[in-house]
């Protein structure tokens, strides 16, 4: 139950548990002491937390964590600190973590709101990344859609001035709404006239190659904190 005197007005995932396979069950017993940082309602220093001053890169809802590790693996100077809720997400991410040895990459196992409103103090990301989020694509769910004017107000306070926040998503409709609630936030502006090409640092996933070849759209948005 959550306390009253912090009342809820936005939310990004329902938190589910999923089914663990054994490879990932392994990993969260193993590699979760190092790894995984305990939800708290105090602020992270994210420099003693990685060991370094280093750019810090946020990225809510990585999934299985296939172009998370891949980013991380690709940008060894950058750390990455990933939130998630769904439990085999994690757990396949921390597969990877320990299959390629990342040192550069840390996860937090809850909800993202929750994270951003009490972990992550103000003016301290380089970076934010939100690839492919759930598009709720009937109409009547719209409203449960993570992109949303108070959650990029919050994303945009958590940015150092200068950071950016990079959005993808296959869905046009999204990524229209997409454009519209990022445009209105007085504190960012936009690289791109609208859309953004795709940065090298985002790989292709297979699910988004397969949907290129059936000549599905990807839209990219990036904008930075003024």
């Amino acid at each position: 139950m959550h306390d009253s005197k912090h009342p809820r007005t936005i939310r990004s995932f329902v938190l589910r548990a999923g089914r663990m396979g054994s490879g990932q069950q392994r990993a969260l017993d193993e590699l979760g002491p190092d790894y995984l940082i305990p939800y708290a309602r105090t602020h992270l220093d994210l420099d003693v937390v990685f060991g370094r001053n280093a750019p810090k890169i946020l990225e809510i809802g990585f999934g299985m964590g296939e172009s998370t590790a891949s980013i991380a693996a690709n940008h060894p100077d950058n750390d990455y600190l990933g939130v998630e809720v769904h439990t085999p997400g994690v757990g396949a991410l921390l597969k990877r973590i320990g299959g390629a040895g990342l040192r550069n990459l840390r996860i937090i196992h809850h909800d993202a709101v929750e994270v951003l409103e009490n972990q992550i103090p103000d003016g301290t990301l380089d970076g934010i990344h939100i690839f492919f989020p759930d598009p709720w694509h009937k109409k009547r769910h719209h409203k449960r859609r993570l992109i949303q004017p108070p959650l990029v107000a919050l994303l945009t306070r958590k940015l150092k001035p200068g950071g950016y926040l990079h959005l993808a998503t296959d869905w046009e409709h999204y990524a229209q709404q997409m454009l519209e609630v990022l445009s209105a936030e007085p504190g960012l502006v936009n690289t791109a006239q609208d859309f953004a090409p795709r940065p090298t640092y985002r790989p292709l996933t297979k699910f988004e190659q397969r949907g290129l070849r059936l000549g599905h759209g990807v839209w990219d948005l990036v904008f930075r904190r003024l």
